[in-house]
């Protein structure tokens, strides 16, 4: 299959043609995606299966981001790579049956030119098209008795305010989503703690597997609990003793832990015998710049 080299007005067509860019739930497609026919990202790419769907991620660091929301209650949709609309468009939630469909709301391009912003181009074969700005990831929140609530969240490595151009189409990014009402993130590495993120990417392959019950996870934290202090292979141990394999051990104990039913202390390596340590859930929550809602950005 032959990998596109660069963006063009041609490649830009093709992703409106594929739909790209549109709906919700497991019938989403990210604008940007994860394949062979796409410009390769400039970072390590990742897919993840979550809710039915691989969900598109073009760098280490936009992963971190991706876990740290599946660990947050309410949530009931995730778009990545959403895209924003070059010229007036409804809101978001109108795809969830939320907002007036024909109600539009400005584009990148008037924001632009409102803001004083050059808006982005690209160029291929003679054409010319306006660049399509996504987000990184949106959050759909949807509360008992509430109505859904959105959070976009971008991410940037660390020096992204070293180059101005950068800083301003996450300026005009930032005021689509105003615009829209909606809160707006920018996460940086400096917004979490390395450790712990390393820790939800080697146990998100339990925490996202298939659900364990309310009992089993009851049976974890009983036994996590009644063994503070000991080793993740102890504990571990323990569980399986109970539920029969080592396999449910780890899916229960680490879905108490992602759903914050069991707050451990997730600055640990990878070592199996060092001990799980409880902590307070207050400072638990604290490891997740998406629930504590951090932001790098200051203008």
């Amino acid at each position: 299959m032959k990998t596109a080299k660069r963006f063009s007005p041609q490649v830009l067509a093709r992703f409106e043609r594929q739909g790209r860019g549109t709906g919700t739930y497991a019938e989403a497609l990210p604008w940007h995606q994860v394949t062979r026919g796409d410009p390769a990202s400039s970072g390590r790419s990742h897919l993840l299966k979550w809710r039915g769907r691989l969900r598109h991620l073009l760098s280490d660091g936009e992963l971190g981001p991706q876990l740290f929301a599946t660990m947050l209650p309410n949530l009931d949709d995730c778009l990545e790579q959403c895209k924003l609309y070059v010229d007036p468009a409804p809101h978001l939630l109108a795809a969830y049956c939320e907002r007036d469909p024909n109600s539009l709301l400005p584009g990148t391009l008037q924001i632009a030119t409102e803001l004083g912003i050059r808006h982005p181009k690209v160029y291929g074969d003679g054409q010319e098209a306006y660049w399509t700005l996504t987000t990184d990831l949106v959050l759909v929140f949807r509360a008992p008795g509430q109505p859904r609530e959105l959070l976009a969240i971008a991410y940037k490595p660390s020096g992204f305010d070293d180059n101005p151009r950068k800083v301003q189409l996450l300026k005009l990014e930032r005021e689509y989503w105003a615009r829209r009402g909606v809160t707006w993130l920018l996460i940086t590495p400096s917004q979490s703690i390395p450790e712990v993120v390393l820790t939800i990417r080697r146990i998100a392959c339990w925490a996202l597997d298939g659900e364990a019950s309310e009992k089993e996870r009851r049976t974890a934290i009983e036994a996590a609990r009644q063994l503070g202090g000991h080793s993740q292979t102890s504990v571990l141990h323990a569980i399986a003793s109970i539920q029969g394999s080592m396999e449910s051990a780890q899916r229960s104990l680490w879905q108490a832990v992602w759903y914050g039913e069991l707050p451990l202390d997730l600055r640990r390596d990878w070592r199996p015998h060092r001990p799980l340590i409880l902590m307070p859930e207050a400072e638990f929550r604290t490891f997740n710049p998406v629930g504590s809602r951090r932001s790098a950005w200051t203008s």
